[in-house]
């Protein structure tokens, strides 16, 4: 009897060994390791959406450069299916170039960048390459909102499902693990590939591209206990000779020799190993997203009798849907700021347009964090949120890294049918006398010498103080109007002179923003304007006439809204520029003068009807005020082009400075049409009148005595926009073409 018990415990025992044994093989711990690849990553997430539809569940996921960005979010609790929402309707140009939106700079720094092909930092008389093209902040901005949900967990080991990723320090070229933190710190840093991003400053380490030294952790997700590993590669092979065209191939080449000798050691450790077809992609090929992940999605198919194996012994996920509705905007409470030595917390906060124990939407905080990039005052702003205790929302800890660069060399290039050809040189300084003051001087060379000064301490919604100075010269044939009387025209019998046009102007002035968006400026203003002819020759030992050789001193008050998303070719947004100028004294050469008031205004409204349809609507118009005797500063239209200097006002179908008088009204309409990326098509249309008191005689608003037609087609380059305008005028019946390289300036 004692004998029977012992063999029946005996088998119970080995029974029940046998049953936890095998319950325990069929759960086992799954793990999934996504490589690096840039754009080519994106077939991470077709792979995910199979893991979902068969319910499998992941235990652990390790990811470097675009499988921790992808493994990240998938591991904070999205699904495979939302993944490829958010990343298949991203604009990736958008968040990964440093091109912020135009409304996030100051009117100053606006317009003091948009005439320049090159921007170098400049230190100790030390030209210094930037270190990367992009400081990766818009990207930065993306993934904090999409975390932002886990923002309060620290140890990554407590995500829905465990995480890390890895990184390079710059400095040792060691492999770093990443765990614990910051979660978009983190990623960012993993994502951080060389040249494009700058690197990422954690615990004082510098951190660039996992990559560079481990692009597919698979032994580190082993040791963190997974029985099994779903691997997904989407590194590229090495190339044939014939695939070898450029350095940059060949350097791409020896770049890949380490990790595609690694990835033959390590997808045979692999248990579930998936290679997406990404042959014919690059790292930068995110235009073609939708392709990319659908052959990941194919890849993933094609191991679907192992995976459908695999969620036999794993217990299933509930397929998880997180609620994007909510992530349109954040509750701030308290805000912390680190770093800031030469600037207040008020300042950085007015940039940021944050004032705490507010609810904010995402759109205006990345307005906000835009704005304060846009000075150039910082090279980094890393915040992140934190559950508030005892209340609702997040408190915001930031930590800003002030740009140690204050001097700047930048270069442009440019040809137009007014200056002819030009090289552009500037120097700027900033924190010259005030850590938020600026001086910038731009040097003009080419077929017509010109130089442009400004300094400005910027203050924001206070009073700035600021000082332009501009030189300016041309030599073009122009309207006898705007320099002969009647009885000298019906003299001479002239009705174009060619001129040297010579124009000084120097300003002093204050400036101050309000509600945001509007810059208000009075000052005061001298002019020195000459001007000269060999068409009239009086003295024979110049044989020049001189018709003005004038200082001119008078006041002026602008005000200005300019919310154009382009200043080019805009698509949306609303443009108003004021302008008031009373002109107080002038020297002995003008000998008639007495006092007078010019007021001139222009408006644009900028709308799309389609992705590539979009169509601007302009007017324009000023009058005199005043004494008559002063002809050279009226108005004068014709041409076309930006920022003209005094009273010249662009108009298609007339070359420049055709059509003259002390008052004008003008309508112009423009259809743009962008055929491929960066390449636009116009057709515009112009209508004025001009002539002299034309508010008094009623002209105004009759039918317009002059029209012009024109159809054009640009390039936007680095340089900035190549133009070829064909432009034709009923009366004149002919036609004129107008040509501009580069950015006007």
């Amino acid at each position: 009897m004692r004998y029977s018990i012992v063999v029946i415990l005996t088998i119970f025992c080995a029974f029940f060994a046998k049953a936890q044994t095998d319950a325990e093989i069929k759960k086992p711990k799954i793990g999934l390791v996504l490589s690096g690849g840039g754009a080519k990553g994106l077939a991470h997430i077709g792979v995910l959406k199979v893991i979902d539809s068969l319910g499998i569940k992941i235990d652990y996921v390790a990811g470097t450069s675009m499988g921790a960005i992808v493994g990240s979010l998938y591991a904070s609790g999205y699904s495979g299916k939302q993944l490829d929402s958010i990343f298949g309707n991203l604009d990736f140009d958008k968040v990964i170039n440093d091109n912020l939106p135009r409304s996030s700079k100051t009117f100053n720094e606006r317009y003091n960048t948009e005439k320049y092909a090159v921007i170098l930092p400049f230190n100790n008389f030390k030209l210094k390459l930037p270190s990367a093209i992009s400081r990766g902040q818009n990207v930065f901005n993306l993934l904090s909102k999409l975390t932002l949900h886990v923002s309060d967990i620290e140890d990554f080991e407590n995500l829905p499902i465990p995480f890390f990723c890895i990184a390079t320090n710059i400095e040792t070229g060691e492999a770093v693990m990443l765990d614990s933190g910051s979660l978009p710190l983190c990623i960012s840093a993993s994502g951080a590939f060389p040249s494009l991003f700058q690197p990422v400053n954690i615990n004082n380490q510098l951190l660039i591209d996992g990559g560079v030294v481990n692009n597919y952790p698979i032994d580190e997700l082993r040791a963190k206990g997974m029985d099994l590993i779903i691997g997904v590669d989407v590194q590229d092979d090495l190339a044939t000779r014939k695939e070898m065209t450029s350095a940059p191939d060949v350097l791409l080449q020896i770049n890949n020799f380490r990790t595609i000798n690694d990835m033959k050691l390590k997808s045979k450790k692999t248990d579930i190993y998936i290679k997406p077809d990404i042959k014919d992609f690059t790292v930068v090929s995110f235009s073609d997203s939708k392709k990319i992940i659908e052959n990941g999605q194919i890849a993933a198919l094609e191991k679907w009798k192992q995976l459908s194996q695999l969620s036999k012994v794993s217990i299933k996920n509930n397929i998880r849907e997180l609620n994007l509705a909510n992530k349109d905007s954040v509750i701030i409470n308290d805000i912390i700021l680190k770093g800031n030595e030469r600037y207040t917390r008020s300042y950085i906060l007015g940039k940021l347009k944050l004032k705490g124990n507010e609810k904010v939407s995402y759109t205006n905080f990345n307005k906000g964090v835009n704005n304060l990039i846009a000075t150039n005052n910082f090279v980094a702003f890393q915040y992140e949120f934190r559950k508030s205790q005892n209340t609702e929302g997040y408190n915001l800890s930031a930590k800003l890294e002030e740009n140690a660069t204050t001097t700047f060399l930048k270069l442009g290039l440019h040809y137009d049918d007014l200056y002819k050809s030009a090289a552009l040189a500037n120097i700027t300084k900033k924190r010259l006398l005030f850590n938020n003051d600026a001086v910038s001087l731009d040097f003009i060379l080419g077929d017509n010498v010109r130089y442009n000064f400004e300094y400005l301490i910027d203050k924001g919604f206070y009073w700035s103080v600021g000082l332009r100075s501009r030189y300016n010269q041309f030599e073009k044939g122009i309207n006898a109007e705007l320099l002969l009387d009647e009885s000298q025209l019906t003299t001479t019998g002239i009705n174009k002179l060619d001129v040297k046009l010579r124009d000084q102007t120097n300003q002093f002035y204050l400036q101050t923003l309000f509600r945001k968006d509007f810059a208000f400026s009075i000052g005061a203003e001298h002019k020195r304007l000459n001007i000269k002819s060999e068409t009239i020759t009086i003295d024979t030992e110049t044989d020049e006439f001189q018709f003005e050789n004038t200082d001119y001193i008078s006041v002026f008050g602008t005000l200005k809204l300019d919310m154009y998303d382009d200043k080019y070719y805009p698509s949306s947004g609303v443009y108003f520029n004021g302008d008031f100028h009373t002109y107080l004294f002038a020297s002995e050469f003008n000998k008639n003068f007495e006092q007078f008031s010019i007021a001139k205004a222009e408006m644009g409204y900028a709308f799309s009807v389609s992705e590539k349809m979009s169509f601007n609507i302009q007017s324009s118009g000023g009058f005199k005020i005043g004494e008559d005797s002063t002809k050279t500063l009226d108005f004068a239209l014709g041409g076309y082009g930006n920022d003209l200097i005094n009273n010249f006002v662009p108009f298609l179908g007339y070359d420049f400075i055709s059509l003259t008088g002390n008052s004008y009204v003008k309508a112009t309409a423009i259809a743009d049409y962008e055929v491929f990326n960066k390449h636009h098509l116009t057709l515009e249309a112009n209508w004025a009148n001009v002539d002299d008191d034309i508010f008094e005689t009623g002209e105004w608003f009759t039918l317009p005595d002059y029209r012009g037609y024109g159809l054009g087609y640009g390039v936007e380059t680095f340089l900035g926009p190549i133009q070829a305008k064909f432009s034709y005028s009923p009366e004149e019946r002919k036609s004129v073409w107008y040509f501009n390289i580069g950015f006007w300036f």
